[in-house]
């Protein structure tokens, strides 16, 4: 090739370079987000309206939704790096600009499964502030030690210290159902207990995680902090609400509907099924999973993106130590506040962890009742806790679960219903070592109803009729397949089988879908009460829809 030709396409690859727009993707720290001209989506007036508002603040919010990049931009701002904010709300709203010495902590980059391992990030995090202001240290306990250089950075400086904490939680997370739990429960009660005291010298103190953990005592002797978690005003400090993504990403819908061969709307309309969704309060505009947003607009495609950057352990973990409970995180859970606000490591009720971690989000709101509905908040999340789920509790192998899955769609599509339920019963022949034989019945109930709903067909588990509630139903395009469950529990199969069909009947399930004229399937499943998988299915089909 000649030079003046591979000079010329390097040039056309510069400036392209030069003119495509910046996604900020990882990109935590706020500094270098500006400097490197990414696009940035301004959040800064939600900084300015707590810095004057209050003093100590708390949210929870799931991960990769931009908590570091939040307290990133606040240590900006605190530091008075004014150039930063410039064309950003902040830049009008503050007039006096003033530099404050800010404590940054974060315990976002290690992993922490010992007391040993947390003492030492500890160790790392305090030293760094103890050579700026030149502290000897005498007391190497991480209490003292705080205490002397928040009270020395405000007698140096003549101003309060601002206190940026970051995943503050997750030295107790990763730790979480081992013999160090306590341990590094009781190592961050004694690092945080000097702040309650120390609050004169404190202009701000902002505190990040992904639980509110119950019985940690930072919030029980830091009771002046202000949780936002829930709070209106603050629903979108993290994420990307749709007006935000029209004003800032309008080019990236436009490239991606290209790619697609989608028309702009129908772009916009997939990554709200895919992203969008999440609502920490009632009554409010919803946001997208910045992260995962991204991600698909700098890769034109809509991948699950929050799941390829891992599984969090702590879902894990707390599904290793607590019974299955499909009920719980599925259909539209009703809840208090109180049941899902607040995680207690000790306590059997996994709904907090499913929220907070970000697998479910606020609904609805019945305000006489002051109770919440909650649910999966968009597609993404919910194909991925559904596979998490199955591969805890099925048998067949990891590689095999997504061709099992392809298959079961096929076969109902087909209107296939042997191959589909010959799909199920290979994938639940054995009682899993975590499941209890009393548990049976809960179990097998819940998971046909995660494998049908991994097809992507609309499946609703305990629907209501005038006079009862069918087990789980299926809807394809063309069919409709109403099952319901039952133990054996010592009888004959068939005569187990002809009951609940006979219950489908008396109880009128099929009743609702007679106007649909789909092919209506009303199935009997038999599983064994020993544990030993589905035994019999029986199907019938109702002959009324069809006329």
């Amino acid at each position: 090739m000649p030079c003046t030709t591979i000079a010329k396409t390097a040039s056309l690859c510069y400036n392209e370079l030069m003119d495509r727009r910046l996604l900020p993707i990882g990109i935590q720290d706020f500094e270098d987000l500006r400097k490197r001209g990414c696009i940035y989506v301004d959040k800064t007036s939600f900084v300015y309206k707590l810095a004057c508002e209050g003093k100590p603040y708390f949210i929870s919010r799931p991960r990769r939704f931009g908590k570091s990049l939040l307290l990133s931009t606040m240590e900006a701002y605190f530091l008075g790096k004014k150039e930063l904010f410039t064309g950003l709300a902040l830049e009008s709203l503050e007039n006096d600009w003033t530099e404050y010495p800010v404590l940054k902590i974060s315990f976002g980059a290690d992993n922490y499964p010992d007391l040993e391992s947390l003492k030492s990030a500890m160790n790392l995090m305090l030293s760094k502030y103890e050579r700026v202001y030149n502290i000897e240290v005498a007391d190497r306990r991480s209490a003292p030690r705080l205490n002397n250089i928040i009270t020395s950075a405000y007698e140096q400086t003549g101003k309060q210290v601002v206190i940026l904490i970051d995943e503050y939680d997750k030295p107790i997370l990763d730790a979480l159902y081992t013999e160090y739990e306590e341990q590094n429960r009781q190592e961050l009660r004694s690092f945080y207990s000097p702040l309650k005291d120390l609050d004169k010298y404190i202009r701000f103190l902002f505190i990040t995680g992904i639980t509110k953990v119950s019985h940690v005592n930072i919030f029980s002797g830091l009771n002046q902090l202000d949780d936002i978690s829930l709070a209106k005003d603050y629903s979108s400090i993290c994420g990307i609400s749709e007006c935000e993504l029209e004003k800032y990403f309008s080019p990236e819908i436009e490239a991606l509907a290209e790619e697609q061969e989608m028309t702009v709307d129908e772009a916009k309309a997939k990554l709200a099924q895919m992203y969008d969704g999440y609502h920490f309060t009632h009554n409010a505009e919803g946001v997208y999973n910045p992260f995962c947003l991204l991600k698909c607009l700098k890769y034109k495609d809509f991948g699950s993106y929050w799941f390829e950057s891992g599984t969090p352990s702590f879902l894990v973990k707390t599904l290793q130590n607590q019974p299955l409970v499909l009920t719980t995180v599925i259909n539209g859970r009703k809840a208090k506040e109180v049941q899902f606000k607040n995680y207690d490591p000790d306590s059997k009720n996994m709904l907090p962890v499913i929220y907070q971690i970000g697998y479910l989000t606020i609904k609805d709101f019945d305000k006489a009742k002051r109770t919440y509905t909650l649910d999966f908040p968009n597609r993404e999340i919910e194909e991925g806790f559904l596979n998490v789920l199955l591969k805890k509790f099925v048998n067949v192998p990891d590689d095999d679960m997504g061709l099992a899955i392809d298959n079961l769609c096929d076969a109902l599509e087909a209107g296939d219903i042997d191959k589909a339920l010959s799909i199920v019963k290979a994938a639940i022949a054995d009682l899993p070592t975590v499941v209890k034989k009393d548990m049976c019945e809960n179990y097998y109930e819940s998971v046909t109803h995660l494998m049908f709903r991994m097809t992507g067909w609309r499946v609703v588990s305990e629907l209501q009729s005038v006079a009862g509630r069918s087990d789980v139903v299926v809807a394809t395009k063309d069919s409709v397949f109403i099952f319901e469950l039952k133990m054996d529990k010592g009888r004959d199969f068939e005569q187990v089988a002809a009951e609940a069909l006979e219950q489908i009947s008396a109880n009128g399930y099929a009743e609702r879908f007679t106007v649909s004229g789909k092919k209506m399937y009303k199935t009997a499943l038999v599983f064994s009460s020993e544990g030993k998988g589905l035994l019999y299915w029986k199907a019938v089909v109702d002959s009324s829809a069809l006329n």
